[in-house]
């Protein structure tokens, strides 16, 4: 598998006392892992502050990974001298941090939208480069950000270690040894699109983990937004609505469980469901010539002409800093949209829903997420699961109705829907969505 190291670099960093300087925006389940990795595991790398609307738990993170000592901020005159002297700060600004000259890169772990919308684009603005773990910031106005980062010479990318990254290096290794990728895919182990925050509850207080999150992961629209933003770095489309997902007991079964005439016209990004090794993620690689494929019979990959390149793991924060020394080094994001939106994930009723309801978007009650041919979506108007919470529903929409722009009452002012329109017209030259 590809594997872009960074890690003689953080070493010679960390002799010269030349750190690279980190920001974090959020202070949740990963911040905590990131942090403590960064702080007693990354040589060369300093995470001189912390933003988080509640400040206590931006102190309990530092804490968390060993940092007694903390100051709170309200500016970036203030933040620039504590990083002067190595010292650590919290603060509820989040633009203090995106504003700060001597910030080098900014990581952003809140997975809201709206909000990430507004900090990704102002640390952009102000020449950061950001990492994210925010699928659903990537797979609903990724195409419009990048668009904006590239203008200002900057890197927007999504982490390794969350499966989006994990299969981009493994498609960029399939490509680099002169296989064709017909298959992007993630091994999943539940799908269930009516779960909700009640019947998620218990799993989320165990793990200590967000319930609407958790509800996300089960109901299938995170997994949505991780293929679309898959689909968007490489240019592989869904099969079908909501994708295949077939069920099979190990994932080197998967070459024969896609319709092969899409995997060789074009390539999928799709899943698994149920299989070993989970929570592992692969790649359908494809290769006819001769030579290749008596060494990958040699070397037990099979008959072919389809092969299963596959990872039994994923890391989540043990590998985000290691995306920020990649970036700040290398220059080179873990996976970014390609350029026009190939995927999209849209707004499905989980329950019969009634007009005045409101909806409570990602990992609620009220819908679930599904991936959908970015294409497809533009010209049936549907309603993007990025921009669903607090809808306002003008009609009745029965439940597993994919429900449209047409349909709802969007809230006012909303950044995220602006970029949104934006993006529309960037890619599409659409203006009736300004």
């Amino acid at each position: 598998m590809l594997n872009i190291s960074p890690d003689s670099a953080l070493e010679q960093r960390s002799r010269e006392n030349n750190p690279i300087v980190v920001g974090m925006i959020g202070a949740g389940t990963m911040a905590n892992h990131i942090a403590w990795q960064i702080i007693n595991a990354t040589p060369g790398m300093y995470l001189s502050a912390i933003s988080n609307r509640t400040l206590e738990k931006a102190k309990q993170v530092y804490k968390n990974a060993g940092i007694d000592e903390v100051s709170i901020i309200y500016n970036e005159g203030q933040l620039a001298e504590l990083i002067h002297q190595r010292k650590y700060a919290i603060t509820d600004n989040p633009y203090a941090l995106t504003h700060t000259e001597g910030i080098d890169i900014i990581i952003e772990v809140t997975g809201n939208v709206e909000f990430s919308a507004g900090v990704v684009l102002d640390a952009i603005e102000n020449h950061k480069d950001i990492v994210t773990m925010n699928a659903e910031l990537h797979g609903t106005i990724g195409p419009i950000l990048k668009a904006y980062a590239d203008r200002a010479g900057v890197i927007f990318s999504d982490a390794d270690g969350d499966q989006p990254g994990a299969i981009m290096n493994l498609f960029r290794f399939v490509k680099l040894i002169g296989c064709n990728p017909v298959l992007a895919g993630n091994i999943k182990g539940l799908h269930d699109p009516y779960r909700t925050p009640a019947t998620q509850k218990t799993f989320a207080e165990k793990h200590k983990q967000n319930v609407n999150m958790v509800t996300s992961f089960a109901d299938g629209t995170k997994i949505s937004f991780e293929m679309a933003i898959v689909a968007n770095a490489t240019g592989l489309r869904a099969g079908k609505r909501g994708m295949y997902g077939p069920k099979c007991s190990h994932v080197i079964e998967a070459p024969k469980l896609f319709p092969q005439e899409q995997l060789l016209n074009g390539g999928l990004v799709d899943y698994v469901l149920g299989a070993e090794p989970s929570p592992g993620i692969f790649v359908l690689g494809y290769s006819d010539i001769p030579i290749q494929k008596h060494f990958f019979k040699y070397l037990k990959m099979g008959e072919g002409p389809i092969y299963t390149f596959y990872r039994p793991f994923h890391l989540c924060s043990f590998e985000v800093p290691l995306t920020a020394a990649r970036v700040a080094i290398l220059k080179d994001p873990a996976i970014t949209p390609a350029g026009k939106p190939v995927c999209d994930v849209i707004t499905v009723a989980k329950r019969d829903l009634q007009a005045g309801e409101i909806l409570d978007g990602i990992g609620g009650f009220t819908c679930y997420g599904m991936l959908e041919n970015a294409d497809i979506v533009h010209r049936q108007n549907l309603l993007p699961m990025g921009v669903s919470a607090d809808c306002k529903l003008k009609y009745n929409i029965p439940k597993d109705q994919p429900i449209t722009y047409d349909d709802v009452i969007l809230p006012d002012n909303r950044l995220s829907d602006k970029l949104r329109a934006e993006q529309n017209v960037y890619f599409y030259k659409d203006k009736k969505f300004i």
